[in-house]
């Protein structure tokens, strides 16, 4: 059976279409870092989500090669997943300034990959493909306490869900935690290019603290 991480965790990424808490423990990535408008053709963000599959997907077949992982066992590559701000102080996301976003796109690394199995892959699919992934690389992330909800349609729409999330923790004896590097955090669980708008899922995440 191939391990889903989709399907085996679904608390951290099928949460229902209505606001719920969460504790997120730490994770691996395989991480790139950009600026600017997401949609543009040639944008940073387009580039480094083919830099993220090169490299998910050369760890994932590394079985096949010389290069062995301890403890490796057969699994899906987990969703694309985004850290969004902008240099504005606030965790709000200001949807009509898209060249002002500020962005960390993620893939989840299995806990059995380690840096050196990390730093492998990218020299490895470097020397393959004749590219530069010096952009790309390996971040832990402890994101704690947050606030998460299944936002349906298009990305333009979220601040309504988004506005749910924040009304439901205020009800609840939370407030929103945008203290040190702490984002706002997506997961896709739709591909835009075979899916209509409308029907695109997405994890929204926030992150909170009790209220004082």
């Amino acid at each position: 059976m191939v391990f889903d991480y989709k399907k085996e965790y679904k608390e951290f990424y099928m949460p229902k279409s209505k606001p719920s808490i969460v504790v997120i423990p730490k994770m691996n990535y395989i991480a790139v870092r950009g600026k600017g408008n997401p949609n543009e053709d040639d944008s940073e963000y387009k580039k480094s989500i083919g830099l993220l599959y090169a490299i998910a997907f050369t760890i994932k077949m590394s079985y096949k090669g010389t290069h062995k992982i301890d403890g490796y066992f057969s699994y899906v590559v987990p969703p694309l997943e985004g850290f969004w701000w902008q240099d504005n102080g606030k965790l709000e996301i200001d949807y009509n300034s898209k060249d002002e976003f500020n962005f960390i796109s993620v893939i989840r690394l299995p806990d059995f990959v380690t840096k050196e199995d990390f730093d492998w892959a990218v020299k490895e699919v470097s020397n393959k493909k004749g590219a530069d992934f010096s952009k790309v690389e390996f971040l832990t992330y402890d994101e704690g306490l947050c606030v998460q909800c299944m936002h349906i349609g298009s990305y333009d729409d979220e601040p309504e869900t988004i506005n749910k999330m924040h009304d439901y923790i205020k009800e609840n004896g939370y407030e929103l935690d945008t203290s040190g590097k702490r984002r706002h955090h997506e997961i896709y669980l739709s591909d835009p290019r075979r899916c209509t708008v409308e029907k695109l899922k997405t994890v929204i995440r926030h992150p909170i603290k009790k209220m004082k």
